[in-house]
């Protein structure tokens, strides 16, 4: 069963997309205008004659060969990997290559239009709206912002899970500072 670029094509069709073919390497190359990314492409590709599917956006950041925060950089594509449903990070050391991918084996079922639809909405929400925004930040200054949202987004659950927790928590950590520092001389 699995999928064909057909098939596919339809699905892009009743979204009023354009596309182009390309029937030997068995993909589909379409794009989309976004806020944060100047040539956001998506490719949509077939293997295993059409028993796994892949959907990706190449190339989405380039520079991060030899960028000073590269470690940053990859720590943060693998927290957004793990925030997020569905979306991987790829990173091709050979030619710097980083792209946006969600891909999954259809083996002996077909490939919904619904299922299509939710996976080309979730990698460009994804990656324009999330990922690219956080990842310029880490580029810019090393510092991931999502571990900061993730700790206020912690702190705001404790507060509503177990209010004056925070309170203490504050004054606990205030006492340990004043046992491990020495009076300055």
């Amino acid at each position: 069963m699995g999928a064909n670029l057909q098939q596919i094509a339809r699905y892009l069709d009743n979204l009023g997309w354009d596309y182009r073919f390309d029937e030997e390497a068995e993909r589909i190359i379409t794009g989309v205008e976004a806020d944060h990314l100047e040539d956001f492409l998506i490719v949509v590709q077939l293997d295993e004659d059409g028993r796994f599917f892949r959907l990706f956006a190449p190339q989405v950041l380039a520079g991060v060969s030899d960028h000073p925060h590269k470690a940053d950089i990859l720590q943060t594509m693998l927290a957004i990997s793990w925030e997020t449903k569905m979306l991987q990070w790829e990173y091709d050391p050979s030619d710097d290559e980083i792209r946006a991918i969600i891909e999954f084996p259809l083996e002996d079922s077909t490939l919904t239009e619904k299922q299509f639809n939710r996976c080309l909405s979730a990698l460009i929400q994804i990656v324009d709206s999330i990922a690219i925004p956080r990842l310029q930040e880490v580029m810019d200054t090393g510092i991931d912002p999502g571990n900061v949202e993730l700790g206020e987004r912690l702190l705001l659950s404790i507060q509503e899970q177990a209010p004056g927790l925070l309170e203490i928590l504050e004054k606990a950590m205030e006492a340990r500072k004043k046992r491990g520092s020495f009076p300055s001389e």
